[in-house]
């Protein structure tokens, strides 16, 4: 699934195409494509033919559009919000270019400065999706998302924390959050109520970096580890970023069907059996619900059980 590198490098190849251009048609060629929207194909043409998107608005892995209301300075109201499940893609075509493999849903849309150009949403495995959605205001009172400097999000979007390149990420939040908390850190870090953005991969990869076993339970982490874990995050998801997210196929693209590489460049993520780049034992691979984890035991140790005053073990 793409994850916030994979969805922001979408959101910033949408945005100077998209800002400003007025919506000329749209044509919906499989409503599977809207299963978060109220309405089938025929309302989602209807009310989005004729709009202006005003910006390209991402939290988390969730991309929106603002749509201009009609009057003037005033903030929208609603948006295509966008997710793109397992396999979504969001490309950018010339005008009449021919129909795309798995193609969903197609914007056409007028520029004023680049002319008339397509949105086409492609998806392989059918589990993304579009949908007009209403604008609610964000409880903290800070910009929604990255590139959208309204203090609203879509409805559909409120429930995502934010994420920990938001300028508005509560640092002191994230570690009382954990303080509270038996999970292991791992399943903490997927969990998009408490940081979003963060998938598999880029989870493996921080805890690779921060030295901290998967299983560890996160109110078992000191201060000065979760620091240290939130300066990996970051430091991951920038690299990421940098070099066009994470391809292992083509279903993840970016908005001009070019694949992202930082695959090159993962310590632990799916590369089972391979010497850890640290102390060269081997990354192991376990079952994590319905998924992996990729570590080095070696450098990730199992914590151990603190014992109390009377010898008797604390898990």
């Amino acid at each position: 699934m793409p994850e916030l590198p994979e969805v922001e490098v979408v959101r910033a190849g949408l945005a100077p195409a998209v800002t400003g251009a007025l919506v000329i048609g749209v044509t919906v060629l499989d409503d599977r494509a809207l299963t978060r929207h109220g309405g089938g194909g025929d309302d989602f043409e209807a009310r989005l033919t004729g709009r202006v998107i005003t910006s390209a608005a991402r939290r988390g892995k969730f991309l929106w559009l603002p749509l201009q209301t009609g009057v003037a300075d005033a903030p929208a109201s609603e948006a295509v919000v966008g997710h793109l499940g397992m396999s979504g893609q969001m490309l950018l075509r010339a005008p009449g270019a021919a129909p795309e493999r798995h193609e969903r849903v197609r914007i056409d849309l007028a520029h004023p400065a680049h002319g008339e150009l397509s949105v086409v949403f492609a998806d392989q495995r059918t589990f993304g999706s579009l949908a007009i959605d209403e604008l609610v205001a964000t409880p903290d009172g800070a910009p929604g998302g990255y590139g959208w400097d309204e203090a609203s999000v879509p409805s559909q979007v409120a429930h995502i924390a934010r994420d920990p390149l938001d300028p508005a990420f509560s640092d002191a939040v994230f570690r009382r959050t954990l303080a509270r908390k038996d999970s292991a850190i791992k399943r903490v870090l997927l969990d998009q109520t408490v940081v979003s953005g963060v998938g598999n991969i880029y989870a493996d990869e921080s805890l690779w970096a921060a030295r901290i076993h998967p299983e560890t339970s996160a109110r078992a982490l000191p201060t000065r580890a979760v620091n240290r874990l939130l300066g990996e995050v970051r430091h991951v998801l920038d690299k990421a970023l940098a070099e066009g997210g994470t391809s292992f196929d083509a279903q993840y693209v970016n908005v001009n069907g070019q694949a992202g590489y930082f695959a090159h460049s993962l310590n632990a993520y799916g590369r089972t059996g391979e010497p850890c780049p640290r102390c060269g034992r081997p990354i192991v691979r376990v079952s994590f619900t319905n998924r992996s984890s990729h570590f080095c035991a070696h450098c990730q140790r199992v914590p151990r059980p603190s014992v109390d005053g009377s010898g008797a073990a604390r898990g």
